[in-house]
């Protein structure tokens, strides 16, 4: 006989002695709801609820769940083959994807690299800035510039350049390589100008170590998991024009930000610029799979491709996975496919409208949103569990952290469910 079909508060034992969730304790852990399906728009837990998803899957699933066209992507590649090591071969869902990532990132982006994560592009794009400068003979170049504020994950290169606070260095300080953090901006999105403190801080520091400095890593436009901070694209501009000045690359890490989310198929756009290495992931499969790219100049790819290692210092086993770029290339040719814009924009609208209440809330010290992200920061710090359980009963699945109740919900959102979702925080911020 098969073994019974396990009940729900059997897999919630097993997960809550078995399985660690991201950033939980294994002596504390948080409570979990058990999901039975997904579609469209909504998490449909095994007890029959149904949340309307406000997180997109942190920010990937931008055309909803279960979505037939991305379904057949990766069936029909399903048929061919699952996968094949990269090394020496190719095939088309690679080249595909590749010819596509070149014809819409900003301009002189030519040259795509493959990976598994967000976090593993990052590492990526940090050693092709090492590795170009050791090209050059300037081996001393080894540091990066990062934000205060800013976040690019979790493995340790990455971690390395997250904020030093937020991403809880002195945990790690005998491991991590030791970075340059200058100010997190503070001038707002619709800012027609950068603060000039803040450009004056950046300059000062590449004056006194740009001999030392490969790079500097951004999130162009949104600080994401640092704070969910919008920024004036004058100030990207500025800083694009700083490196250029002091022989330093600039690396925009667009993992959140990519696809649409701000506004602009790029947060880049925002400003007019091309870094000199972009990093993509999250929305990139459309939320199916784990799976990014790093893009570089030509400048970039062949600075490194003619020093000491003639070769790029990095391949996944995973590199390329032709379901990946299957389903990626049905994503961008489904979101490029309609009038996404117009579709940002209207969530925008709905975001504003939605959210406006919350700004009279004695407890509440900003609302704000560009494109399909809204936020409502706190005075005080959010009791997650309580806040999430909030929320949940209300018919939403917003995951708050530190002082935030934010969304950046699926694409596909209607109004009635964007209303639903926008009524739930107001009223959960209001309870705080």
């Amino acid at each position: 006989m098969s073994d019974p079909t396990p009940t729900s508060s059997d897999l919630i034992e097993f997960d809550k002695k078995h399985l660690w969730h991201p950033y939980t304790s294994m002596t504390n852990p948080s409570p979990m709801y058990v999901v039975e399906s997904a579609d469209g728009v909504r998490i449909r837990l095994d007890d029959g609820r149904e949340l309307i998803d406000g997180m997109a899957s942190w920010w990937s699933v931008i055309h909803g769940y279960n979505h037939p066209a991305l379904n057949a992507a990766i069936e029909n590649q399903l048929k061919k083959m699952a996968h094949v090591m990269f090394g020496g071969l190719t095939h088309q869902p690679a080249v595909d994807l590749g010819r596509k990532l070149v014809e819409i990132t900003p301009p002189g982006l030519e040259k795509v690299f493959y990976a598994d994560s967000g976090s593993v592009a990052v590492e990526v794009a940090i050693k092709m800035a090492v590795q170009y400068w050791l090209s050059q003979g300037e081996s001393q170049k080894t540091k990066l510039v990062s934000l205060r504020n800013g976040y690019h994950g979790d493995t340790f290169g990455a971690m390395a350049v997250t904020d030093p606070d937020n991403g809880m260095h002195h945990l790690f300080k005998h491991t991590l390589a030791e970075h340059l953090f200058t100010v997190s901006p503070g001038c707002d999105f619709a800012s027609q100008d950068y603060l000039t403190e803040d450009v004056e801080a950046v300059e000062a520091l590449f004056f006194e170590h740009h001999q030392d400095i490969a790079a500097l890593i951004l999130e162009p436009i949104v600080q994401g998991a640092g704070g969910m901070k919008f920024y004036s694209p004058a100030f990207l501009k500025r800083i694009r024009a700083l490196c250029d000045h002091w022989n330093i690359l600039l690396i925009a890490d667009e993992i959140a930000t990519g696809f649409g989310r701000t506004g602009e198929l790029f947060a880049c756009t925002h400003a007019g610029i091309t870094p000199d290495i972009l990093t993509l992931g999250k929305a990139i499969t459309g939320g199916y799979m784990s799976f990014a790219a790093a893009l570089c100049t030509e400048k970039v790819a062949i600075g490194i491709s003619e020093g000491e290692a003639g070769v790029l210092m990095h391949g996944p086993t995973f590199m390329a996975n032709p379901m990946a770029c299957a389903v990626s290339l049905a994503s961008i040719d489904l979101l490029l496919g309609k009038d996404w814009k117009a579709d940002i924009q209207h969530i925008k609208t709905c975001l504003e409208s939605g959210l406006a209440s919350a700004k009279v809330l004695p407890q509440v010290a900003d609302v704000r949103v560009l494109g399909a992200i809204g936020v409502i920061e706190l005075k005080q710090p959010v009791d997650m569990q309580k806040t999430q359980a909030m929320l949940v009963d209300e018919g939403v699945w917003v995951r708050p952290f530190g002082k935030l109740l934010y969304v950046m919900p699926p694409y596909v959102m209607n109004n009635d469910d964007l209303n639903t979702l926008t009524t739930a925080m107001v009223k959960v911020a209001s309870q705080q």
